[in-house]
């Protein structure tokens, strides 16, 4: 083993044929071996390399391995996903489906924006969102206590202005 010497990129092209037989026999796809080819060559010209040998392929293709695996790794924590079957038809909206539905909707939305802010965040947090009253007190930047008033007093708006609409 002889002293450091750094990696020369004009030299990469050299290996290239090298590097993508090894990258179809781990990928198994033309395609993928190519896209494994580039991105190993991505990382070693990110940053100067120094090589502690003379073997330049001996190097790439450890790259090239452990660049696969962790492709491989990150791709195995994706979730998977499916396509819905064809026959399969998607639940109706009762939303919007049903316009008494979509007015009376209207009207609640209507109601809640026109609440002060503080009520109206407090509404929000707790009712829409779904944070506990802790929660909702930390992320308003107030006390639980005045959450529960708060909260209690934007409900009590909201039933009284849906009351006097009908």
């Amino acid at each position: 083993m002889g002293d450091p010497r750094p990696l020369d990129p004009s030299s990469l092209g050299d290996h290239i044929d090298r590097l993508y037989r090894a990258a179809l026999f781990l990928s198994g796809s033309r395609e993928d071996a190519e896209d494994l080819v580039q991105e190993t060559f991505s990382r070693v010209l990110r940053r100067p390399r120094l090589l502690r040998s003379d073997d330049d392929i001996g190097y790439l293709l450890r790259v090239l391995r452990n660049t696969f695996y962790s492709q491989h790794r990150a791709a195995a924590r994706r979730p998977r996903t499916s396509p819905l079957p064809e026959d399969v038809d998607p639940p109706a909206d009762p939303a919007t489906s049903d316009p008494e539905v979509r007015l009376s909707n209207r009207e609640l939305f209507g109601v809640i924006a026109e609440l002060p802010p503080d009520f109206r965040d407090a509404l929000v947090a707790v009712d829409v969102v779904g944070l506990s009253y802790r929660e909702a007190a930390r992320a308003l930047g107030t006390r639980e206590a005045t959450i529960t008033t708060r909260l209690h007093r934007a409900r009590q708006r909201v039933a009284d202005a849906l009351r006097q609409a009908e």
